[in-house]
């Protein structure tokens, strides 16, 4: 059964972008996420999402995921949405750029 989403991706280029997110998220990786809205975020990624098929409000189908993290902080779990992330750090050094 297909479920819902509020913003569906069918364009390869956006389908691309989707998924280079996802291959940045580590199975039980700690990072930091940068939200569309400029926020960022701690967090542990509990398993790497995948895209999935889902329909919008008017019906039509196309790709989006879902993201569970944990926040290390409070131990309290979200979903996010992976076309709310706007940027993946990892939080170990030594994958992490000098000036991020």
């Amino acid at each position: 059964m297909t479920q819902l989403a509020d913003r569906i991706y069918r364009d390869a280029a956006d389908i691309d972008r989707l998924a280079a997110l996802i291959a940045q998220l580590p199975d039980e990786g700690l990072i930091d996420l940068q939200l569309i809205d400029g926020s960022w975020r701690a967090a542990v990624v509990t398993v790497r999402p995948s895209l999935q098929t889902f329909l919008d409000p008017d019906g039509r189908e196309g790709v989006n995921a879902v993201l569970r993290i944990d926040d290390p902080a409070s131990g309290r779990s979200d979903y996010l949405w992976i076309d709310e992330i706007a940027r993946v750090r990892p939080v170990r050094s030594a994958e992490r750029g000098f000036t991020d």
